[in-house]
Order: structure tokens, then sequence, then C-alpha cells
């Protein structure tokens, strides 16, 4: 019997350990946060990896497959491809981040005032709410910024950021009409803090994380959005080197066989947008994760 209970004891501790040495990274995106890391320090650090000018025109040498001088290549009209992919990067990535930026504003501080304004008042912002979100955001996007005029970085990102705020603000709506009647938010309300000083002291910190993975998710809804307007011709100008716009030129790299101008660059965006893709589900398993815990 006691070495029945001994071999019992060796197997349940045989089961334990594995458990107990369970790897930091078990569960994480760790590739994919090391690539987009690796992409972004790339784009910031443009100037010092490359060699030559991403709008400078080489006349001579256009339509070059990648090579030992160019390495990926060259486009129509003679830009190093190689250089563009990693400044125009930076230009996606400003836009995705900016446009991040002001659509979660826009969200909180408008989920937060429907969440704490009176009944009448929040049926109807909820009401307009999913107005805008009925109508597909790329149509929103195009036109406003006919509305505009002709598309810059800034004014790119401006657009596609006020039309990226409905479902993030539904989100905080909820979660703030869970907290509202908290005992902090009152003893906050009682001792005179304002509107702003409730909502980033004491509401915010408890909404952020059901709505991060949805705030990384904006961004890489911005790229793509940018994307798609460059590639259909009402983006960004050929001039100003982003992703889309490199995209931009796949019907001439078509027409002439130029495989590299439209793999290349689609490559990065591609692999761009699946890391945050996985980072993003990433924050959504754990939060789901830390509900079910509660």
């Amino acid at each position: 019997m006691a070495g029945q209970f001994e071999i019992v004891g060796m197997r349940e501790t045989a089961q334990v350990e594995p458990e107990q040495k369970k790897k930091w990274y078990e569960g994480k995106p760790v590739v994919s946060i090391a690539v987009l890391v690796l992409i972004v320090t790339g784009c910031l650090a443009c100037s010092l990896i490359t060699t030559k000018d991403p709008s400078y025109l080489d006349l001579k040498n256009y339509n070059v497959p990648p090579n030992q001088e160019f390495l990926f290549g060259t486009d129509t009209m003679g830009r190093d491809i190689f250089s563009m992919v990693w400044y125009g990067g930076r230009i996606s990535l400003f836009i995705g981040i900016v446009s991040m930026v002001i659509s979660t504003v826009i969200a909180v501080i408008y989920g937060t005032v429907s969440a704490c304004a009176p009944a009448w008042a929040d049926h109807l912002l909820m009401r307009f709410t999913e107005i805008f979100l009925s109508v597909p955001g790329l149509l929103l996007v195009i036109f406003l910024q006919a509305a505009l005029g002709e598309a810059n970085v800034l004014s790119l990102s401006f657009v596609i950021g006020i039309t990226g705020w409905m479902s993030i603000s539904k989100v905080i709506r909820t979660e703030v009409r869970r907290l509202r009647n908290s005992e902090y938010v009152i003893a906050s309300r009682c001792m005179g803090g304002s509107f702003f000083h409730i909502l980033w002291r004491h509401l915010a910190p408890n909404f952020v994380s059901p709505v991060m993975f949805m705030v990384v998710m904006n961004v890489r809804s911005a790229i793509v959005a940018e994307s798609t307007l460059s590639f259909m011709g009402i983006g960004l100008p050929v001039e100003v080197i982003s992703w889309g716009s490199m995209l931009s030129l796949a019907e001439k790299a078509l027409l002439s066989n130029s495989w590299w101008m439209i793999l290349i660059p689609g490559a990065f965006l591609v692999v761009t947008l699946l890391c945050i893709t996985n980072l993003g589900n990433y924050l959504r398993r754990n939060v789901n994760r830390q509900e079910r815990n509660l």
C-alpha cells in the first residue's frame, strides 16, 4: 500500500510540474510583437538604413528588378522601392496612430457623456451613433475627404479618425453606466470633481482594458482605409510615399510584368496588419479571461 501511495504521489507531482514550469511567453504573440517592433523601428530609423532618396527619379533605372544596387528593385519612375517601403511605412503608421488617437478621444468623451446624460439624451445619442454605424465607414471617409479637397496626410488622418469612433463609444457607454454609481465616483462628484477629473481619474482606468483591443484594431483599420483609398486613386497622391500610394501603381506594374512593385510593399502591409490583428486578438482574449475570473 505504501508503494502504491508513493506511485500516485509521483504521478500527481509529474502532472503539476509542467503547469508550474509554464514559460512566460506561452500564449502571447511574441513573434507578432517582435516583427511589429522590427518594422516600426525600421520605419522610424529609415534614414539610417537607406542609402537612396525615395523621391529621386532615376530615369536610367526604371522597372529594374531586385539586384545588388536596388535591393527591392525600382518602380515605373525609377524610385528605389527599398527606400520607399521604409519611408512609406512611416507615413502609413503615422496615419494609423493619429487617426486612432482622434477616434479614441472622441469615443471616450462621447460614450461618457451619453452614459451620464438623462435617459432621453442617452437614447438620442445612441440612435445617432447607430445611424453612423449603418453607413459604410469607407463611404463616409470618401465623402468627407471630397468635402475637404485634395487629400494629404493630416486631412486623411483626421477624416479616418472622426469616422471610426462609433463602436468604441458604445462599449465605453456600457462600462461607464456600470461604473457611474460606484462609491468612489459618487464621492468624487460630491467633493466637487469636474467631469474630466472624474473621467480621467476614476472612470478611464476601469474601462481602458475592455476597449484596448478595439483601440489597437483601429490602427489596423486606419492603415487599411488609407491603403484602399490610395489603391483606388482617391487617397494620397503618388508623390506622397506610403504603402497605399505604392500599391496605386499596381495597374502599371501588372502591365509591365513588374511583380516586385506589388509583392514587396503588399507583403510589408499584410505582415504589419497580421501582427496588429494578432496583438488585438490577444488583448481581447486576455480581457475575456479576466471577466470570466471575476
